[in-house]
């Protein structure tokens, strides 16, 4: 018998072969397409004959996000669920934000952390083929270091080239693939390069290619999933995204420990006017007495907006910025409203472009910050805050936008950018808004904000039908639906 590791290396060089072939269609590189098939062929017929079939551990499951741990919320959620019902997990990606502190101190799972890959030099389709054969050998070789897992779940997108060595190695391994299907790729690259560029083209087949392949699947919605079955024959089972149990409403102590702790770093949670009695502590919204530890809400405060955002394509940011200026303008005409403090928190590549039109706006009324928050205390503000405004807009119109969930956890309202199938998330005049524009979400804003922090407002109305629908958290719904996937697969050892 030969050791797997031969087998997966020439596995792994017929399917370097096979993708730059497909991604030289269309490109100069076009003389090179028979050869690499040709070589696809002999790699992965070697391969084939030599392969052993390996140990698998059936407790082991394997997590993969090509992305920042940090930042992707579900499949972290995924590897701690996981490690709660027995399994050990290797979590697979790259580690640039601090994950949540169950994650790190977690003892039944790995991380595996990856760099990110710089791009080289040269033509955009040779910086793009390198980038993607140099994660290819990454990838790799950060999974051939672990127990073959009996399952691999991989998240989509980011999944070129995941999805391909992911099935690679499930193939060599005997382990069982289960796709996450967040959104498409290629509807996300469709936004930079647009749709008929060569490149999209070729990551659609990718995906649909490879996406086939897979054992099982998982998607975020059932206009996802009727959309996998209906156009690429691909059949998954529907797990909407739910809030953590950390995402609930916050204490008034605890939102006062957390307005001062921003307050350090962040003027606009200062208090404007400090207290005349030495022994009481405040911040903008809040007043603590040190002496009892009572806290209350400052008669004067403002109201707070917050808004969360990966700084992206799919969320433009100037409806909420042209929104906040009809809003002030609402105030300058007489309008009875009350001062509003918008934090917007998040990063990405868009965060700098943003952050020069803000301080370029005239506005009084208004504060704007955009902090980066620990993964600790974004719940807490979410669970402070009046109102939620969210942006996000799918490439695919198939996805739903995280942060509502979040928001929804702690019974915040929200007001979300309308799109194709968001109405399986947020219900109009019941749990929040939709709107089309920045003139309907500002008139949204004042009205909703009229007779702030009047108990009988609009606002209050949807937070209590919040309370009183809340659905079942992320654990209950991932047990109810993921864990009998894992259980009931027919994994032998």
């Amino acid at each position: 018998m030969v050791g797997w590791r031969l087998p997966v290396l020439l596995e792994a060089a017929a399917l370097c072969c096979l993708l730059v072939a497909a991604l030289s269609w269309g490109s100069g590189w076009a003389l090179l397409r028979f050869p690499l098939l040709l070589a696809f062929v002999a790699f992965s017929m070697l391969g084939f004959s030599c392969i052993a079939a390996p140990r698998r551990d059936r407790q082991r499951v394997c997590v993969i996000v090509l992305g920042d741990i940090g930042r992707s919320p579900r499949m972290t959620y995924h590897a701690l669920r996981l490690s709660r019902c027995g399994y050990n997990v290797s979590l697979v990606g790259f580690r640039g934000t601090q994950p949540h502190k169950d994650i790190l101190c977690n003892n039944r799972i790995q991380i595996l952390p990856m760099s990110e890959v710089e791009l080289l030099s040269g033509p955009w389709m040779f910086k793009y083929i390198s980038k993607v054969i140099v994660q290819s050998l990454q990838l790799l070789n950060v999974l051939l270091i672990i127990e073959a897992p009996s399952h691999v779940l991989l998240q989509n997108p980011p999944g070129l080239p995941s999805i391909a060595i992911a099935w690679l190695l499930c193939r060599i391994r005997r382990s069982q693939l289960i796709i996450d299907w967040h959104n498409y790729g290629y509807t996300i690259m469709g936004l930079t390069h647009g749709m008929h560029h060569p490149a999209v083209i070729i990551a659609k087949w990718y995906e649909r290619v490879f996406g086939l392949l897979s054992d099982f699947n998982i998607c975020v919605t059932n206009a996802m999933r009727e959309d996998l079955q209906e156009n690429w024959n691909i059949k998954a089972i529907t797990l909407y995204d739910k809030p953590n149990a950390l995402f609930k409403e916050t204490s008034l102590q605890d939102q006062h420990k957390l307005y001062m702790k921003m307050s350090i770093n962040f003027t606009p949670f200062k208090a404007r006017i400090e207290a005349d009695d030495p022994w009481v502590q405040k911040s903008i919204f809040t007043e603590m007495d040190t002496r009892t530890g009572c806290v209350k809400l400052s008669s004067q405060r403002p109201a707070l907006l917050i808004s969360s955002t990966s700084w992206t394509e799919d969320e433009d940011f100037s409806i909420l910025l042209r929104a906040l200026e009809d809003y002030e303008q609402f105030i300058s005409d007489g309008a009875t409203l009350p001062s509003l403090l918008c934090v917007i928190t998040g990063k990405g590549p868009l965060k700098d472009y943003y952050v020069q039109l803000i301080q370029k706006m005239q506005l009084k009324h208004i504060q704007i910050c955009t902090p980066w928050l620990e993964p600790e205390d974004y719940p807490i503000l979410l669970g402070s805050a009046d109102l939620g405004v969210c942006l996000h807009k799918s490439s695919s119109g198939l996805d739903l936008p995280m942060k509502v969930v979040d928001m929804f956890g702690c019974c915040l309202p929200v007001c979300a950018v309308h799109f194709k199938c968001l109405h399986e998330l947020v219900k109009h005049e019941n749990n929040g808004l939709v709107f089309t524009d920045s003139k309907e979400l500002a008139g949204q804003l004042k009205m909703l904000f009229s007779g702030f922090p009047s108990s009988k407002s609009k606002m209050n109305t949807f937070r209590k039908n919040l309370q009183e629908n809340k659905s079942l958290m992320w654990e209950e719904s991932w047990d109810q639906i993921v864990l009998p996937l894992l259980r009931n697969s027919g994994i032998t050892c």
